[in-house]
């Protein structure tokens, strides 16, 4: 943290006394154990995302008088949560003389039929405001009322003001129900987009998805399959290679598409047939390509095999489908269709004067364009209502093989900030600042994950709305969700505008809420929760996290202290257990230095490379003691350990397995020893991203055709499977 200069601050101060008023710290404990100060010049930016003017005594009274006139006169909170089974109580604010009442709708249409009690609150004491008095009353919410989001209506005098009442279980209780015979569940980790098999247009698409479920049932005993996120992305090349800068996390990726799979494929005339096979073998040979995954080839030839059939028409069964699925969408996918649509005849929203920072969705151009190209349009909706239903049968297919779990699908922290999602409700994010973690062991720099994040006031405001449907979404065609950075429930670190990763702060949100959302959607599922808990989490917060059941993350390579690494069987039990992460390379390029000899040939080290590599090394033989000394290893393999890569590599996965985590994940490329990142934190183009094909120890192409016979796969999965 730059603190350089900063002039001595007490925290009773105005200016953060404001800052704390509206969620945004004004301190906090890095990843080295040290408090950090923010400085004043930090905290003015990041309120002014918030929209809150601080930049002098004046105006910062007058913000924080304001932001407390209207906590206080306002009837109830815009969002409330309830637990189930449990009686809660609500604060209602009236005049002194005045005497509200309640009434509950609930999610069903259907009015509460239980008593409402509003009473005076004990402890309140009367506030001025305006030069009238507001007090306190207390609302009791029964225990009986049912888990679902409801519409609480209060009223008083001539005021009605609505709140959004989210009943939600105490807890996710799911695993209990899922775990049999004692037996642990087990899955794989995979990058959706490497896994190609024969039939793929050059990149791993839904059906991929579909068949390497069945086989991963069938032929390894695994339970689900954790993905990369699957977030929509933009409509035509370039396409952006992070699948965790998704331009709307509520839409899925219509690239995954399979086209032979679409119904209306069978029912095309001969020649379209031939011209949709044609397409396919321009691009079948990318499947054979171990260095690079070329999306923007695969997609140019497949979005014209997917206009051929879209044209083709559908039966009338299909269409009333198809219908159906707009109507339940409803702007949700108007929304991300539009864009597509812009984005597709105007270009990428890029420099200050594109179309997307002049027009917004109720522009008139915008409304010419749709009836300029309704056939275009349709065909983006098209798109999503495919995409949706190729993603769904693949978590079918899963359930049908057997898989406890299936699908584990991840979610984004955030969006582009030139999405679809910003672009069409500007107001539910930050405006000049972005996402991003100050600087730690791994990334010294800081990250700037440049996604706009969202407006915690307007979340509140709308009943968190977005949350909740995006949620929803995820688990109508998953069996858990992954949620990267969770602590970002609790807190994300904002950057404002043109500033480095470590001139931010961290802004609170109340993630009560979102566990509550969760725990109402993954129940409905029966669906699993888990949040990556990795890095610096406030004790506190892990407790959170624990009394909600939400599994944590453990990783392998990151479970030790004071120079030594902890035995598996002391690791936290409620979590997902890995080898490593997508962040690290795979075991065989983490015990080769491959994350040492990255960083230094991208120059990603503020401090000297010998230093660095001195530090690796002895992580590395610290690991190797642990795997000894718990009886994983043999000492000979210490020997010569690159003759006996794949033994410390399985040795991992050994110590894996003794672990009491109730989630166990092996990573595909382990299994077929593959040593390249598939990410590098911190970089964009200087590392090839989210391109990296599957392959093996020589960098020969794997495909899913014959993964699972691989004798280095059936090894591993004789441990995972023990």
């Amino acid at each position: 943290m730059n603190t350089k200069n900063e002039e001595t601050v007490q925290p009773t101060s105005p200016l953060r006394r404001l800052a704390e008023l509206m969620g945004v710290r004004s301190k906090f404990v890095g990843s080295d154990g040290v408090e950090h100060k923010i400085a004043d010049s930090v905290l003015v930016k990041v309120l002014q995302s918030l929209c809150v003017e601080a930049q002098n005594d004046k105006q910062i009274e007058e913000a924080t008088q304001k932001i407390l006139n209207e906590r206080h006169t306002r009837l109830v909170a815009p969002t409330v949560l309830h637990t189930v089974g449990e009686e809660s109580e609500v604060s209602v604010n009236t005049g002194i003389l005045e005497y509200p009442t309640a009434t509950l709708i609930l999610e069903d249409g259907s009015e509460y039929e239980g008593d409402l009690q509003i009473s005076p609150s004990k402890n309140d004491v009367a506030i001025p405001v305006d030069g009238k008095f507001v007090a306190t009353s207390l609302l009791k919410i029964p225990a009986d009322v049912p888990m679902g989001y409801h519409t609480l209506r209060v009223s008083v005098a001539d005021r009605v003001e609505e709140a959004t009442l989210i009943s939600a279980p105490e807890s996710i209780d799911t695993i209990e129900k899922l775990e049999k015979d004692g037996k642990q569940i087990w899955g794989w980790m995979a990058q959706l987009y490497s896994i190609r098999s024969s039939k793929s247009w050059g990149v791993g698409d839904y059906a991929d998805l579909a068949d390497l479920l069945v086989k991963a049932k069938e032929k390894s005993g695994a339970d689900f399959v954790l993905i990369n996120p699957l977030h929509a992305g933009e409509p035509v090349a370039p396409l952006t290679p992070s699948p965790y800068l998704p331009v709307a996390r509520s839409m899925v990726n219509v690239t995954y598409i399979r086209p032979e799979s679409i119904p209306e494929y069978n029912l095309l005339s001969e020649q379209d047939r031939k011209s949709v096979d044609d397409l396919h073998n321009q691009v079948e040979p990318l499947n054979n390509d171990a260095q690079i995954i070329d999306r923007d080839a695969m997609w140019r030839v497949k979005m014209h095999a997917l206009w051929i059939i879209f044209k083709s028409g559908m039966s009338d069964k299909r269409a009333q489908k198809f219908e159906a699925f707009k109507k339940d969408m409803g702007d949700t996918l108007e929304s991300y269709a539009t864009w597509c649509l812009c984005y597709d005849k105007w270009g990428a929203p890029n420099g200050d004067d594109c179309w997307e920072k002049h027009l917004t969705k109720d522009s008139d151009e915008i409304s010419a364009l749709a009836k300029q190209f309704p056939d275009t349009l349709e065909f983006y909706r098209w798109l999503e209502w495919v995409a949706f239903g190729q993603l769904h049968d693949a978590q079918m297919a899963a359930k049908k093989a057997g898989m406890r779990i299936g699908i584990m699908s991840d979610m984004a922290v955030g969006v582009h900030p030139a999405g679809s999602e910003v672009w069409w409700n500007p107001e539910r994010f930050a405006n000049g600042a972005c996402v991003g973690a100050p600087p730690d062991y791994f990334n010294q720099q800081g990250q700037n994950w440049s996604q706009p994040p969202l407006n915690p006031f307007e979340l509140e405001r709308t009943g968190f709305k977005t949350y909740r449907d995006m949620v929803h979404g995820m688990f109508a065609s998953a069996g858990a969700v992954r949620i990267d950075h969770i602590l970002g429930l609790f807190r994300l670190w904002w950057i404002p505008e043109g500033s480095t990763p470590g001139d931010g702060a961290y802004v609170y949100y109340d993630a009560n809420v979102m566990l509550g959302i969760l725990a109402i959607e993954a129940t409905r599922a029966n669906g699993v929760v888990v949040g990556e808990d990795l890095g610096v989490v406030p004790a506190e917060t892990l407790e959170v996290l624990a009394k909600n059941k939400v599994l944590g993350c453990t990783v392998e390579w990151f479970e030790q202290s004071d120079g030594a690494f902890r035995e598996p069987k002391k690791w936290r039990e409620m979590t997902l257990a890995s080898v490593n992460t997508h962040d690290l390379p795979p075991a065989a390029g983490y015990l080769n230095y491959e994350h040492v000899n990255i960083r230094e040939r991208l120059n990603l080290l503020s401090g000297s490379v010998e230093e660095f590599r001195a530090d690796a090394v002895k992580e590395h033989n610290a690991m190797l003691k642990m795997l000894v000394s718990g009886g994983f290893l043999s000492e000979s393999a210490l020997e010569d350990e690159s003759q006996h890569e794949q033994e410390i590599v399985e040795a991992l996965y050994k110590a894996l397995k003794a672990a009491p985590s109730k989630l166990l994940a092996a990573s595909i490329v382990d299994a077929t020893g593959e040593r390249r990142a598939q990410n590098q934190p911190g970089t964009n183009d200087e590392y090839p991203n989210w391109r990296i094909p599957l392959a093996d120890a020589d960098c020969n192409p794997v495909l899913l055709d014959d993964l699972f016979d691989l004798p280095r796969v059936k090894s591993l999965v004789q441990i995972m499977d023990k």
